[in-house]
């Protein structure tokens, strides 16, 4: 069995408690996980069992919530960030990344975070979750996945305006992106033979270049390239007919130009049960895709889908069953 996965707790105010709460009712006895952060920060009559070390969570988890401590200056507010306590989730999460480098966990999973309070309360230096993980990982190649059991998509440009995605978007970029996809899909997802879509970045990949010569000039090549290497790989495909079911048997990953490219197919198929999966570091990362929810924090109304997936999902690249 492998080790347990240490799941960070993210912004305290946000939404994370309660789901952590809500994971262990239903995969405690399956899936040994420990939560890292207050246990203050639970909600109130949780079953909680504080643990000083991750080899105490098998027993701990049939009994409660195995909670690794971490100090938080100050208590939780539910939909309210506290910036001073931004040092304890930044610790959360550093605590999680010795252990997974140790082999004292299997993996991480990771609660929202809120980057403006970390921001104002600690100086976190990074955009978000993922750089932080890559620069503690040093310096690793990352690829931000979004995963679900119908559709696994990879969008190659993320964060950025639609009118600078030609120019970010170039040759070695989008190879680098395909190739550390293609490994995590053998290494960490365990399949032997993995087939590539990869999605043109013009209406219709460009039609011939009529609609733009990106497509024939840069995307193709690469695409050509990584073929002749032995890699299953198709494209580049015009966008609007290739997340339909059919479509979606021949490949498993579609490698996209821009965000909405890649999340708004994930998030029409499954919207609840998305899972964001960061490719490239030298251990298993996962996390909901979703954000902190301040305006529903504490009132019970989460929905715990994704981090139980997330959870799961992280699980089974470990090596796990469930």
């Amino acid at each position: 069995m492998p080790k347990p996965i240490a799941l960070t707790c993210g912004e305290p105010a946000g939404i994370g408690p309660e789901l952590a709460v809500a994971a262990w009712r239903l995969l405690g006895g399956h899936i040994p996980f420990a939560y890292l952060g207050a246990p203050e920060h639970l909600p109130e009559n949780t079953p909680v069992q504080v643990i000083s070390d991750l080899s105490e969570v098998p027993a701990a988890v049939t009994q409660g919530v195995p909670v690794l401590p971490i100090s938080f200056d100050g208590p939780r507010v539910a939909g309210k960030a506290q910036p001073q306590q931004a040092q304890g989730v930044i610790d959360a999460i550093e605590t999680a990344v010795r252990l997974v480098q140790s082999g004292d966990a299997s993996a991480i999973c990771t609660l929202p975070i809120h980057k403006q309070a970390l921001q104002e309360g600690a100086g976190f230096a990074y955009p978000g979750h993922t750089e932080f993980l890559s620069a503690l990982a040093g310096g690793a190649d990352v690829v931000m996945m979004l995963a679900s059991e119908q559709l696994r998509v990879v969008p190659v440009t993320i964060h950025i305006p639609i009118k600078d995605v030609p120019d970010a978007l170039t040759a070695d970029l989008l190879e680098t992106r395909i190739r550390i996809t293609y490994r995590a899909l053998k290494d960490q997802f365990g399949i032997a033979y993995p087939r590539l879509a990869v999605a043109g970045l013009n209406p219709h990949a460009g039609e011939g270049g009529r609609m733009g010569r990106e497509d024939l000039d840069m995307i193709l090549p690469v695409i050509q390239k990584l073929e002749d290497e032995g890699l299953a790989i198709a494209g580049p495909m015009s966008a609007d007919t290739m997340f339909h079911a059919e479509a979606r048997r021949h490949y498993d990953a579609a490698i996209c130009m821009y965000h909405d490219q890649a999340l708004i197919p994930i998030k029409t198929l499954d919207f609840d049960k998305g899972v964001n999966v960061t490719l490239g570091l030298p251990f298993i990362r996962t996390s909901p895709d979703h954000g902190t929810a301040f305006d529903i924090a504490g009132k019970g109304l989460a929905n715990p889908s994704s981090t139980i997936e997330a959870l799961k999902m992280a699980w089974h690249m470990a090596g796990g069953s469930f």
